[in-house]
């Protein structure tokens, strides 16, 4: 791990060599082939046992219900390992773990736990989060369409959600929908129900190696034992993107290294006016900020993963967090692709794979606008939504 101010320091044998072991795998199982799975738009699904077998699959859960029972920092490794190769497959954990996995385990039934969670650890079961919906995702309530209508002891959910990772994939959905009181209830539902339907998202120039979905749902029935118990109302859902987040703001800061170090072998590798690239003071200042950024954000992601542990963190907390490791990120994706000149556009180099993919990541999971202004509201007490 790119570790200019000795972070390693701060972390616990167990979770370096969880960082390390998460490497080693993804050197060989994975980066060698990243480019051709981005090409040609495709998610490397003999790999989800493989995630399950180095315990990637909800690793902070106790191991009674699948879990690993690690820290939140050796979960961010996992997924800075993850996001260092690509941000598709680090979506694909974060759904499972944080969006899926993290939701049933804290609002579901002892018997949804025992039923799910093992074999969503396992990968014999992929999931999907559906909150944001064709009409908008910075407003998931008062854009909300999808509405859940009781039969006795049967939900009926009728209504579509939008930009669903893993959708097509899926055996099992967490569906947000309203009920007739204006109540945000989740179910669990099984993608095989009659009247669901999962279509892909084609056409799509960044997360390539990820499966993004709309869903649909017509007259779909759900029983009353696959509603999630303990989840009413808008916080139950903002719950688990607070989760996800987290995995995020430590994910897109091995995505930084990767653009980072590729930029630097190539500056050094580069000659022009008979110096070598990297000797120009305008490049050095570029890899300067980028090296920069990601020393701050691994301090970040640091504390905010001991705040976890603690109890102490809040979602402002994880907003700030995932706001500027994004951006910067995002950055340096761009200065590693301006650095590279006319290699930079291509998949031979990974800058531009990265930069593309960055572009969605400053969008989804709050908008890095959206989460500024969570940071205004904190800071001034006044909202401006």
């Amino acid at each position: 791990m790119l570790d200019f101010y000795a972070l390693e320091d701060l972390l616990t044998p167990e979770e370096r060599e969880i960082g390390k072991a998460a490497r080693r795998f993804l050197e060989k199982e994975a980066l060698p082939y990243i480019r051709g799975w981005w090409e040609e738009g495709v998610f490397p699904t003999h790999l989800i046992p493989r995630f399950a077998e180095m315990g990637f699959l909800g690793p902070t859960l106790p191991p009674e219900y699948g879990g690993a029972g690690v820290s939140s920092a050796a979960y961010g490794l996992i997924a800075y390992e993850l996001e260092r190769v690509d941000s598709g497959l680090r979506s694909f954990v974060s759904v499972q773990s944080s969006l899926v996995m993290y939701p049933i385990y804290a609002f579901g039934s002892e018997e949804q736990k025992r039923a799910f969670l093992p074999k969503l650890a396992r990968g014999e079961m992929v999931g999907a989060f559906g909150l944001t919906e064709p009409d908008g995702g910075s407003d998931p309530y008062g854009n909300m369409r999808t509405t859940a209508r009781r039969e006795g002891d049967t939900w009926v959910l009728n209504g579509s959600k939008m930009w669903i990772t893993n959708g097509n994939l899926a055996h099992i959905a967490l569906i947000w929908a309203k009920d007739q009181e204006g109540r945000v209830l989740g179910f669990l539902v099984p993608t095989d129900t009659k009247g669901f339907q999962a279509r892909e998202i084609p056409h799509k120039m960044s997360l390539r190696a990820s499966v993004t979905s709309e869903l649909v749902l017509e007259e779909v029935r759900v029983p009353e034992e696959l509603r999630l118990p303990k989840a009413e109302g808008l916080k139950a859902p903002l719950s688990c993107l607070t989760q996800a987040r987290f995995g995020i703001a430590w994910g897109v800061l091995g995505a930084l290294e990767a653009v980072y170090t590729e930029a630097l072998e190539f500056a050094k590798s580069r000659s022009t006016f008979g110096t070598p690239l990297a000797q120009k003071q305008l490049v050095q200042a570029k890899l300067a900020e980028m090296l920069s950024d990601h020393t701050e954000g691994l301090l970040l992601a640091w504390r905010l993963a001991r705040l976890k542990d603690e109890g102490k963190l809040t979602p402002a907390q994880v907003s700030l967090a995932k706001r500027q490791n994004v951006m910067k990120a995002l950055k340096a994706a761009r200065l590693a692709r301006d650095i590279l000149g006319g290699s930079g556009i291509t998949l031979e180099y990974h800058a531009i794979r990265h930069m593309l993919n960055l572009e969605t990541v400053y969008t989804y999971e709050g908008t890095h606008d959206i989460h500024t202004l969570v940071l205004g509201r904190e800071a001034t007490g006044l909202s401006a939504f």
